[in-house]
């Protein structure tokens, strides 16, 4: 029979207690137990004498016969001084995973060519204001009504070469262009 020695959890709702006790390791965690050798309490402050209790003779004891302790109640009896316990070493535990890598890969390849192309505008020479003016807006061009509006592009063949200002073809020059001569 294999034999563990565990924490068994105790107390209310958000308020843990833990028995430690020996128990058949195929038993659930708050199920039936051999021995109880011992309390843990972690709502108390760690440097209370009352927050681990362990009956360390019961504890050699078992473990003189085989039983294995969790890596919880093994930091306590190291604590206690009634078994060394060797030190963990997970190298790997630090390092971040895969899509942590790929992020960091991407932002690091987004920086970079952000970088350049501040490097390339700040190399590029700076334009000129007058080239930075806005496009000239179409002339406007008098419609059928009389209004002025925007030209289409028939207007704007049909009176190609024509100013508003200028008076039609074969009308005299004096002659005023909006035909002001017909009513005299």
């Amino acid at each position: 029979m294999a034999v563990a020695i565990r924490l068994a959890r105790g107390g209310a709702k958000k308020r843990p207690y833990y028995k430690i006790i020996v128990t058949d390791a195929r038993n659930s965690r708050d199920g039936k137990f051999i021995e109880r050798i011992g309390s843990y309490n972690p709502l108390l402050p760690k440097d209370s004498p009352e927050r681990v209790k362990l009956d360390a003779d019961r504890a050699r004891h078992w473990l003189s016969v085989g039983a294995q302790p969790s890596d919880r109640v093994a930091r306590f009896l190291d604590a206690a001084g009634v078994k060394e316990r060797s030190a963990r070493s997970n190298p790997n535990k630090g390092q971040p995973g895969e899509k942590a890598k790929e992020r960091a890969e991407e932002r690091a390849t987004r920086d970079a060519e952000a970088a350049e192309a501040a490097a390339a505008a700040a190399a590029a020479p700076a334009p000129a204001p007058a080239e930075e003016a806005a496009p000239e807006e179409a002339p406007a061009v008098e419609t059928a009504s009389g209004g002025e509006g925007e030209a289409t592009p028939a207007d704007e063949a049909s009176n190609e070469g024509q100013s508003t200002s200028e008076p039609a073809e074969g009308a005299p020059e004096n002659a005023p262009a909006d035909g002001a001569d017909k009513a005299e």
